[in-house]
């Protein structure tokens, strides 16, 4: 697993975790920020994206593997007064290792992601149903690179800053069928509903963010044109937890919350750290 690691080594930790399928890249905005801070910036790649590797076994890439992981690379930092900033897929793999270590997490600052057990049947995206497909989604995701040409700039609602360059930059760490295993296997890994590995992890999550959390400060920003992750989750889901935390709807940003809003969330960000 590559990760970045950038700002003094005695500043407070803060976590940046991506998700599907994009790498660090996504919190590029984030990180110099940060460092001139003063705090230090920990950015990973999963396994399968970024400059990590991408080998071509999709058991290696299952959310509870992704978490394990996580949990093993965070460990080797013996890290303390730790931020968690997560978003997609990104949620549930860092939170595992935030609520079973939250004497190491002094405060979450949530992005538009999910951690919660499914109450009833999950109502996916069209585009996610073609990707789970056998078959389809092969051809879709390894072979045309659609998740990456096609949805993740269509999920950005500020397409001016969707570049030539930004789009290359999520282009490269994927540039055959083989090294797109990863982006594969997650959406396959959306729970359909409250049964299955995924769902039962996220409700130990749950329980356990509502045990260790709810003391501690917790900070939501939301984007509020989220195709996937809409209000309605931030209400019933994270609201339900957190009925007390700190939440900003962003009315004009999509789920690549980072590309469209950078510019208010990493100030935000920097107030909640320092706070």
């Amino acid at each position: 697993m590559h990760y970045v690691d950038v700002g003094p080594a005695d500043g407070k930790p803060v976590v940046l975790v991506h998700g599907n399928p994009t790498w660090g890249y996504l919190y590029r905005h984030f990180i110099d920020s940060l460092a001139k801070a003063g705090h230090r910036a920990i950015v990973p790649d999963h396994l399968g994206f970024g400059r990590s590797d991408k080998p071509d076994d999709a058991k290696l890439y299952t959310v509870p593997k992704h978490a394990a992981r996580m949990t093993e690379l965070l460990e080797s930092l013996d890290l303390h007064d730790a931020t968690v900033v997560c978003q997609d897929w990104g949620g549930p793999i860092s939170l595992w290792w935030a609520t079973r270590h939250q004497e190491r997490v002094s405060g979450l600052f949530i992005l538009n992601t999910f951690a919660h057990r499914p109450r009833g049947s999950v109502q996916l995206l069209a585009p996610l149903k073609l990707f789970r497909a056998p078959g389809i989604g092969e051809l879709m995701v390894k072979g045309l690179h659609m998740f990456v040409r096609v949805f993740l700039p269509a999920a950005v609602i500020k397409r001016d800053r969707f570049t030539s360059d930004v789009k290359a930059a999520y282009l490269a760490p994927h540039p055959s069928w083989s090294t797109r295993t990863a982006i594969l296997v997650l959406p396959r890994e959306i729970p359909s509903g409250p049964e299955g590995p995924v769902a039962e992890m996220n409700g130990d999550i749950e329980e356990k963010l509502r045990e260790h959390f709810r003391t501690k400060p917790v900070r939501i920003m939301w984007a509020m044109k989220d195709w996937g992750f809409t209000p309605e989750m931030l209400e019933k889901e994270w609201l339900a937890t957190f009925p007390d935390a700190e939440v900003t709807r962003i009315p004009d940003a999509g789920h690549y919350v980072q590309e469209d809003a950078h510019e208010v969330i990493v100030p935000a960000l920097l107030d909640f750290v320092g706070r």
